[in-house]
């Protein structure tokens, strides 16, 4: 197991750093910078946090599982190595079919966890090799709904 140290600034004064709540827990929770309205609409979201993630690493923004069960989606995202900007997140709430006649709009508060990063290993160079055959495997190219839904 490897450890790494990640530069964080926060950029406003409400910012939080992201935490977990388990050691072994996978994701970083984001939190909300201020109130926000989450619809139909894909609304960007402040973080108020900015990282310098290193060479070789890349943070992934996904849901939280909390959000998710409610119907909230997280547009996940890639945060490469040479970006130090602010991390946004961007959510929405899609049309359920079975509230087809119910507006939705999902309220989240200045403080809520919002997402999840994970700052995961990458290979900094691939070098594709064009070839006539892939190998053969058990799955070969069955797609979508082949594992059984």
């Amino acid at each position: 197991m490897s450890a790494i140290s990640l530069p964080i600034k926060l950029l406003h004064d409400d910012a939080q750093i992201p935490t977990k709540k388990n050691f072994e827990d996978a994701g970083w929770d984001l939190y909300c910078l201020e109130d926000v309205e989450v619809g139909s609409e894909v609304v960007k979201v402040r973080t108020g946090v900015a990282v310098s993630i290193p060479k070789g690493y890349v943070g992934l923004i996904w849901d939280r599982s909390g959000l998710g069960s409610k119907g909230l989606k997280v547009h996940g995202g890639v945060i490469d190595s040479g970006y130090t900007g602010e991390i946004f997140v961007c959510l929405s709430l899609p049309a359920q079919p079975e509230r087809i006649n119910v507006y939705t709009k999902h309220m989240l508060s200045k403080g809520d966890r919002i997402a999840q990063l994970l700052i995961q290993l990458v290979p900094l160079h691939v070098t594709w090799e064009e070839v006539d055959n892939l190998d053969v495997t058990d799955r070969g190219n069955l797609g979508f709904g082949s594992s059984g839904q």
